[in-house]
């Protein structure tokens, strides 16, 4: 029995198929991997260095990719700088912390709950709904900012968070991409769900959520990038309600000799995004390679 098992193990291992290139072209691929990798790395790899320059090598020509001599100095001017502002460091944190937690949330529940009725339930005006949805991905930020700022002053919503947050709730990249993304869960699970006793809300949360995380957490990496780097100066006028983005922004046009500052000030605002992308990315590849339904 053990020789048969072997046998059968060795002729199934000599049916696999095996790659059709060479040993070169696996050194080209991995090659050309290597220097796009390196590409990407690159501008964030010269930010922190630039950031733990001293002044004098930040003005160095031709400019030096490591720093010689590196120094923690410039964050420390940039927080001893911060808190001398009349609004405390803390309270520019609070701010932009609140609109990115609760604004990324809003969107994700809200685009995926549109997105689950629309992939899943038919019913009159869905497609023009969500082809609605799609011509708005066609107009940015910019086409959009008067009518917006009427709509926003009309709510009286101008000067507060909600100013930042419900427009988030809205953006249509969201509903697209989880509604896209669910199509591919089978209606026989749900039906199956259904038959079982499950509710909507409990086929929505326990068996649909979780066949489309890698949609959802992409979707919050592009919320979270989104909302974080917004300096909402168009509607928030209040000081103490302003957020890290638009305070930093105030430090990095203070001229040549904040340069250092403006270094630093580059490094934080990239923290927070670069951090959340790393870690949804690495759910994200488990997630794509152990899951995935297909009917």
């Amino acid at each position: 029995m053990r020789k048969e098992k072997s046998n059968r193990y060795k002729q199934n291992k000599l049916k696999r198929r095996k790659p059709n290139r060479s040993r070169i072209g696996d050194f080209f691929i991995y090659f050309f991997l290597i220097i796009i990798a390196l590409l990407m790395v690159f501008p964030l790899v010269f930010a922190i260095n630039s950031a733990l320059k001293p002044l004098d090598e930040l003005f160095l020509f031709p400019p030096k990719l490591f720093a010689r001599n590196p120094t923690l100095d410039n964050f420390t001017d940039l927080f001893v700088n911060m808190s001398k502002s009349w609004v405390t460091f803390s309270r520019y944190i609070f701010n932009t912390v609140f609109i990115t937690v609760v604004g990324t949330v809003g969107h994700l529940i809200i685009a995926s709950m549109g997105a689950f009725v629309l992939s899943k339930y038919d019913f009159p005006g869905g497609r023009i709904f969500f082809r609605i949805a799609v011509v708005a991905l066609m107009f940015n930020g910019y086409a959009t900012a008067i009518p917006n700022y009427l709509i926003i002053s009309r709510l009286g919503w101008i000067d507060s968070y909600l100013a930042v947050i419900i427009p988030a709730f809205a953006a249509p990249m969201g509903l697209f991409l989880m509604k896209q993304y669910m199509e591919g869960v089978p209606v026989s699970l749900i039906e199956a769900a259904r038959i079982d006793g499950a509710g909507i809300w409990r086929i929505f949360s326990k068996i649909v959520m979780p066949n489309v995380k890698p949609a959802w957490l992409t979707l919050t990496i592009f919320s979270v990038q989104s909302l974080w780097n917004n300096q909402a100066a168009t509607y928030i006028y209040s000081e103490e309600k302003k957020t890290l983005t638009y305070a930093l922004a105030q430090v990095q046009s203070g001229g040549i000799a904040r340069t250092g500052q403006a270094a630093a000030v580059s490094v934080v605002m990239m923290i927070v995004p670069v951090m959340v992308f790393i870690i949804s990315q690495s759910q994200i590849l488990e997630t794509m390679a152990t899951s995935g339904i297909k009917e």
